[in-house]
């Protein structure tokens, strides 16, 4: 039973949305519910129930329609709602008054805020100008942007205005962006002239007038000066933002139905060229729903950070913020610029009240020694959330040790393929060390063994066994369904696989958490049994000497090997004496199986752009095989120092 390491008060929990929702369905749907257990099995019980009652509970504006679900029984082809007509950006902006709906902060200083009103009319002149412009419903409109209010505010007159967004960070290549944008053949590209990182400024222009080059789709581009670089300006079919935006413009929403493309998102691409995920607004509106205002509690008074770019779900996850009246707090740049506090000063300066980060950003500030509890006031922080990779148990005891006591720490896993997650905080449970609080509300989440059967107190692969509203409405260029069938569908047929390694622990409360032990696609298996990669980093990572690491499992002699790489803290080297220990390590804390027979040092681990380490492509150097688009890589060139390595020659 895993250690219980912070529990909401009676206090804390009878003021939470989740108290409020089973009150509301007692007194209104004749549905009492005891606790959250009964909740949950509810939900994924009476899927149409379930999401009807979300629907009302959360205000969402539109027409719903009388029918929840068509052809309930169908993975894939169940559709929710398929007679609701809404505008995602109508509720998202449904919030009126000077309460600030966006604060910015740079690296650098800067500091923008919008109002809630000066959002909406910064939406409405974007909207306006695609209307001047003659943008056709579906149309997509692209960004190429760091994380500043500009990016919100496009996005929400795209949709507003009939049309379908999609985006990336700056730090992309022109090639990548190619390799994205050039699927979909955008009408419009909005651009910023630079941005800013690690203490340096990096012009666009270049880069932008490439892209420009390869997408002659787009008809506008519209920059934003954020930088003040009037190269940028000089590139054909540029407008400046304020500019193309109509000034005093009315907010008109065009409701449109339940699954009209609002978003296309991608896949990584580190095994391929990116897969381009379309997702509907009334899915992504109704599951950030359940996730923001049951999940994690969020409330109008709320401050809500997530430290992410354009180019990861994230980012359209906290948008979706603003439908509960909370201010989101965006940042762009190095989260250790100018020192490694950096976060936590703005944490400290803006109230923050939810501070979303990723596992090794959590892991980075320990090992940089940050005590924020004893250098930040903190008062106002109640929740942090982490995801990219599996939070480490020792990350959980550094948070409540060195970050701040009294707070729910939840550490949440989906994706980009449901622009949302299948675990998440419960803000009426307990925070149990080294796990995931809850399955999902609306989200049959079971775990699957290898002939497709559930299985508790054992790893397997993470399911869902019905329907719910973010599944992805279709992949573009996808005409027949087939490579989204694949995607999730081919190995369970009927079930959606979601590619997570993990074990599914019941509780004596009736509660149930997770522990997700890695990508299923990248478990070891050395002699047949099956290691999740989180198992070993867990271990390794607990050492002083090791900053960061990463593992892959080597075919050799008729078997597969364990070779562990490490990246040393500076001032360290790996000898014999330390290798012995990383092995006496992993070997007392997890097993004899998990030990690697290769442990090599190695001065750069190649990532995704979010942040994510690519064991796939690294096994792929190691073996000889072509890495399909190192565009996806933040530092692509790290992929060399993996290739024909004498030591993995013997």
């Amino acid at each position: 039973m895993s250690e219980i390491l912070w529990q909401p008060d009676a206090e804390r929990i009878a003021a939470t949305n989740l108290s409020a929702f089973r009150l509301w369905l007692a007194t209104t749907r004749n549905t009492p519910l005891p606790d959250y257990p009964a909740l949950w099995r509810w939900s994924v019980e009476d899927i149409p129930g379930f999401w009807t009652a979300l629907w009302d509970f959360a205000h969402l504006i539109g027409e719903r329609g009388l029918t929840a679900l068509e052809n309930p029984t169908a993975m894939p082809g169940a559709r929710f709602f398929p007679d609701s007509r809404l505008c995602y950006a109508e509720t998202i902006l449904r919030h009126a008054g000077d309460t600030p709906a966006i604060i910015f902060r740079g690296e650098d200083g800067t500091r923008i805020a919008w109002s809630r009103d000066e959002l909406r009319a910064q939406a409405a002149g974007f909207a306006a100008g695609l209307a001047r412009l003659g943008l056709f419903t579906g149309e997509r409109v692209a960004a190429y942007l760091p994380n500043i209010p500009h990016g919100i505010a496009a996005m929400l007159g795209t949709n507003a205005a009939g049309g379908t967004w999609s985006s990336c960070s700056p730090d992309f290549g022109p090639a990548g962006v190619l390799d994205r944008f050039g699927q979909i053949e955008p009408t419009v590209l909005v651009a910023a002239d630079g941005y800013r990182y690690g203490g340096k400024t990096f012009r666009n222009a270049a880069r932008i007038r490439e892209v420009m080059a390869g997408l002659p789709s787009v008809k506008r581009l519209v920059i934003v000066p954020f930088i003040d670089d009037a190269e940028a300006l000089e590139i054909p079919r540029a407008l400046r933002w304020d500019d193309f935006c109509v000034a005093g413009a009315p907010l008109d929403y065009r409701r449109l139905p339940f699954d009209h493309p609002l978003y296309i998102l991608y896949s990584s691409g580190t095994t391929g060229r990116p897969k381009c995920i379309v997702h509907g607004a009334g899915g992504v509106l109704l599951k950030h729903a359940c996730e923001h205002l049951l999940h994690t509690d969020l409330k109008p008074d709320d401050r809500l950070f997530y430290f992410t770019t354009l180019g990861w779900m994230m980012w359209n996850w906290q948008v979706s913020g603003l439908m509960a009246g909370a201010t989101l707090l965006l940042f762009d740049g190095n989260p250790f610029h100018p020192s490694p506090g950096a976060l936590f000063d703005i944490a400290e300066q803006e109230r923050m009240t939810i501070f979303g980060t990723s596992a090794k950003y959590i892991d980075g500030i320990a090992k940089a020694g940050l005590k924020p509890r004893e250098t930040h006031d903190l008062a106002a922080l109640r929740a942090m959330l982490s995801t990219g990779s599996p939070l480490a148990p020792e990350s959980f005891d550094y948070v409540y040790r060195d970050v701040k006591r009294d707070l729910g720490l939840y550490s949440i896993s989906g994706g980009t393929d449901i622009v949302g997650c299948f675990a998440l905080g419960n803000p009426v449970a307990p925070v149990r060390r080294g796990e995931l609080s809850t399955r999902a509300l609306g989200c049959a989440v079971e775990v699957f063994d290898e002939r497709g059967a559930p299985v508790r107190g054992q790893k397997g692969e993470l399911v869902c066994l019905k329907p719910f509203p973010s599944m992805p409405v279709m992949f573009w260029n996808d005409p027949d369904g087939a490579r989204y069938r694949a995607a999730y569908f081919e190995r369970f047929p009927g079930v959606w696989h979601h590619g997570d390694w993990c074990e599914l622990i019941e509780h004596e409360d009736g509660t149930a958490g997770l522990v997700i032990t890695g990508r299923s696609d990248a478990v070891l298996n050395p002699g047949g049994v099956r290691i999740g990669t989180a198992e070993i980093y867990r271990q390794v990572e607990t050492l002083p000497e090791i900053q960061e690491a990463l593992v892959i499992g080597q075919d050799w002699d008729n078997d597969v090997r364990v070779v562990l790489f490490v990246r040393m803290r500076d001032g360290h080297v790996l000898d014999d004496e330390l290798r012995n220990r990383i092995r006496r390590t992993i070997r007392e804390n997890a097993s004899p199986r998990h030990v690697p027979a290769k442990i090599i040092a190695i001065a750069d681990i190649p990532r995704t752009r979010s942040g994510k380490i690519t064991e796939l492509a690294v096994r792929d150097v190691v073996h000889g095989r072509p890495v399909k688009n190192v565009e996806a890589l933040a530092n692509p060139e790290a992929l060399e120092l993996y290739r024909n390595l004498p030591e993995l020659a013997q």
